[in-house]
C-alpha cells in the first residue's frame, strides 16, 4: 500500500524557518508528481506547492513564493518543502501526497484519494 510519512513540522516563531520532509512507499515514486498541502482549524485546506516527476517544473501558491521551496530526492523517495521567513499565517497541517499532476492553472489533486496525517507547523509572533 502507498503510505507518506512526513516530517519536520514543529512550533517556531516568526521570521524564522523549517524544513518539512516527505518520505513515500509503496509506489514508483520517480513516476509522480508530489505535492504540499496545509489546512489551518476552521479553514479550508489549500495547495501550498508541487514539483513534477524529475523535478523540472514546481509551483507555488502566491503567498508562499520567495519564501518556500520545494524539491525533491528521488533516491530516497523523499520530497522536501524548505520554509523562511515564516509568519502565523503559514500555521496549520501539512500534509503531502502523490498527485495527479503539478500545474499552475489545475488544482492539487492526490493520486490516491487523500492526503497524508501530516506534520503541525504552528508559528508564533
Amino acid at each position: 500500500q502507498v503510505q507518506v510519512v512526513e516530517s519536520g513540522g514543529g512550533l517556531v516563531q516568526a521570521g524564522e524557518s523549517l524544513r518539512l520532509s516527505c518520505t513515500v512507499s509503496g509506489l514508483t515514486f520517480e513516476n509522480h508528481a508530489m505535492g504540499w498541502s496545509r489546512q489551518a482549524p476552521g479553514k479550508e485546506r489549500e495547495g501550498v506547492s508541487c514539483i513534477n516527476w524529475n523535478g523540472g517544473y514546481t509551483h507555488y501558491v502566491d503567498s508562499v513564493k520567495g519564501r518556500f521551496t520545494i524539491s525533491r530526492d528521488n533516491g530516497k523517495n523523499t520530497v522536501y518543502l524548505q520554509m523562511s521567513v515564516l509568519s502565523p499565517e503559514d500555521s496549520g497541517m501539512y500534509s503531502c501526497a502523490p498527485l495527479r499532476f503539478c500545474s499552475d492553472t489545475r488544482p492539487m489533486t492526490p493520486l490516491y484519494g487523500d492526503w497524508g496525517q501530516g506534520t503541525q507547523v504552528t508559528v508564533s509572533s
